[in-house]
C-alpha cells in the first residue's frame, strides 16, 4: 500500500490533534475547503512549527485515506461506518491515521486520540484503535482487498471512490497513457511540492528562488510559511500549482499581444491566474476584466489584483451575461470552468468524497452554457482557453468537441504545440490538440488546457 509515513512525533501535541478534528467536523459540517480552513485554525491556535507540521500531515493525511480507514474501522468495530456517530467516526479515522501511516507510538496514536472523543465513547474509540494496533498496514491491506478485482480493488487500495477510478482510467486511455493509472492513483495520495509564481514584470524568478519544474513563472517553495517569503508578502509572488500557471501562460503567450487587446477572465475566483494574466496583460498593452460570481471570491480576485496600479476591474455576476452585453468585445477569454476538481485531489482530498457521479451532467451543462457564452463574447480572431482542474473525458475532450460541433466558426489550436514552446521541461506524449498535465508525469495538478480560434470574418 503506497501510504505516506508522516514525520515522528512524540505524540504530546493534543492542540495539533484537536486543530485536525476541527477542520475534519467542518468539512463535514460545512463543506469547507481543508487547505483554505487549516492555516487560519493553526495560526488561531498558535501552534509550533512541529505542531502545525503534525495537524497538516493529520489532516490532509485522513481526508486522502478516508475510504481505506472507513472500511478498517468497519471490520475493527463490527459495525458499518454509518452507524457511528460523525463526531466519533473522525476521531477514529485520525487515530487509524497515525496508526498506519505515521511513525507516532501507538500508545500516544491511541491514547492522545482517545482523549479527544465525547466522554461516552472512550471505550468505543479506545477498543477500536487497539484492534487496528494489533495488524501492521499490509495485514490491513490484504484483509481490504481481499476477493476483490479491477476497479473494486484499486478503490480499496488507493483509497478513491470506484467512480473517480473510472473516470481517471478513461481520461488516461483519452491521453494515451491508459497504463498508468496506478501510478497517478498513488501520486493522489501524495502531499504535493508547493510552488509560486513570480508574476512577470513585477519580480524575476531568480529573485525569488529556484526555478520550478515545468512553468517559466514558477518557482519552488523551500518549505517553510509561504507567506514569509518576501516576495509574497510583497504580494510579488504567489502559492499558485504550475499547471495552474501554464493554463493562464498558454492564453497569453499563445501569440503575440496587440497593445489595446481586451481580455477577460470569465470565472476569476479566487484569483491565481487572474493576477497571472494581469502581469501579462500589464506588459502587453492589454486591459483585463476579472468576472466572478460569489462575492465572497470576488473578494478574494481584488485582493489578488490590488499589487497592481491601476488594479483590473473586477465585476460581479453571471459569466453568461457577457455573451450578449459584450458580444465580440474581447480579444483574449480564460475560462476557467466549474469542474468537478479530480485534477487536484492531491491538495483538495476531499474533494474524491464529496463530489457524486450524479455531479456530472450539471456540470457539463454548465460548462457547455459557459463555453457557448464565451464564443459569443470572443472578437473574430480572438482566442479562447477552455481550462478544467478536471481529466474527466465528459469535462474535458468531450466539451471541446461539443462547442467545435455547435460553432462551426471555432477552430482547435495545437495547444500542445503552444504549452511546448512555453514549457521548461518536455510534456511528453499526448492525444490530439489538447494539453492534459498529469500530477505522476508532470508533478502539477491535472489540468487540462485548450486553445479555441474563432475564425476571423
Amino acid at each position: 500500500m503506497n501510504v505516506k509515513h508522516g514525520a515522528g512525533t512524540t505524540g504530546r501535541a493534543a492542540p495539533a490533534r484537536k486543530v485536525a478534528a476541527e477542520v475534519l467536523a467542518a468539512v463535514r459540517d460545512d463543506d469547507a475547503y481543508a487547505n483554505l480552513l487549516l492555516p487560519g485554525r493553526i495560526a488561531q491556535a498558535k501552534l509550533s512549527p512541529g505542531d502545525a507540521a503534525l495537524a497538516t500531515e493529520l489532516t490532509y493525511g485522513t481526508l486522502r485515506m478516508q475510504g481505506r480507514y472507513d472500511r478498517i474501522i468497519r471490520l475493527a468495530a463490527n459495525r458499518e461506518t454509518d452507524a457511528i456517530d460523525p463526531v466519533v467516526l473522525d476521531v477514529l479515522r485520525l487515530g487509524v491515521h497515525q496508526l498506519l501511516a505515521t511513525r507516532i507510538p501507538p500508545h500516544a496514536a491511541v491514547g492522545d486520540t482517545v482523549a479527544l472523543a465525547p466522554r461516552r465513547a472512550t471505550g468505543f474509540v479506545n477498543g477500536v484503535l487497539r484492534t487496528v494496533s494489533r495488524s501492521t498496514p499490509e495485514e490491513w491491506d490484504a484483509r481490504l482487498t481481499e476477493g476483490l478485482t479491477g476497479d473494486a480493488r484499486l478503490a480499496a487500495e488507493y483509497s478513491h471512490p470506484e467512480w473517480v477510478v473510472d473516470a481517471l482510467r478513461r481520461g488516461l486511455e483519452a491521453d494515451g497513457r491508459g497504463s498508468e493509472l496506478e501510478e497517478l492513483l498513488a501520486a493522489d495520495n501524495v502531499a504535493p511540492a508547493v510552488a509560486l509564481v513570480a508574476l512577470p514584470g513585477l519580480v524575476e524568478v531568480a529573485a525569488v528562488g529556484e526555478p520550478g519544474v515545468i512553468a517559466p513563472t514558477a518557482v519552488r517553495a523551500l518549505g517553510g510559511d509561504p507567506a514569509a517569503v518576501p516576495a509574497v508578502a510583497a504580494g510579488l509572488a504567489r502559492v499558485q500549482d504550475e499547471g495552474s500557471q501554464l493554463a493562464a501562460i498558454a492564453l497569453s503567450r499563445a501569440r503575440e499581444i496587440v497593445p489595446g487587446e481586451r481580455w477577460l477572465d470569465m470565472c476569476a475566483g479566487p484569483g491565481g491566474k487572474a493576477a497571472l494574466l494581469a502581469a501579462e496583460a500589464r506588459i502587453g498593452g492589454a486591459e483585463l476584466i476579472a468576472n466572478e460570481l460569489v462575492p465572497a471570491r470576488a473578494g478574494l480576485v481584488r485582493r489578488a489584483l490590488a499589487v497592481f496600479d491601476p488594479a483590473p476591474r473586477v465585476v460581479e455576476g453571471d459569466a453568461t451575461r457577457f455573451a450578449t452585453s459584450e458580444a465580440g468585445g474581447f480579444d483574449r477569454i480564460l475560462l476557467d470552468a466549474p469542474c468537478t476538481g479530480l485534477g487536484a485531489l492531491r491538495r483538495r482530498p476531499e474533494a474524491r468524497w464529496r463530489k457524486q457521479p450524479s455531479d456530472i451532467p450539471g456540470l457539463v451543462a454548465l460548462q457547455a452554457r459557459l463555453l457557448d457564452a464565451a464564443v459569443a463574447a470572443l472578437a473574430p480572431g480572438g482566442l479562447l482557453a477552455y481550462v478544467t482542474c478536471s481529466p474527466h473525458p465528459d469535462e474535458t475532450r468531450a466539451a471541446v468537441a461539443g462547442v467545435l460541433d455547435r460553432h462551426p466558426e471555432l477552430t482547435a489550436v495545437d495547444t500542445r504545440e503552444v504549452v511546448a514552446r512555453i514549457a521548461t521541461s518536455d510534456l511528453g506524449p499526448g492525444v490530439g490538440p489538447a494539453v492534459q498535465l498529469w500530477p505522476h508525469r508532470h508533478g502539477t495538478d491535472a489540468m487540462f488546457i485548450q486553445l479555441l480560434s474563432k475564425v476571423d470574418a
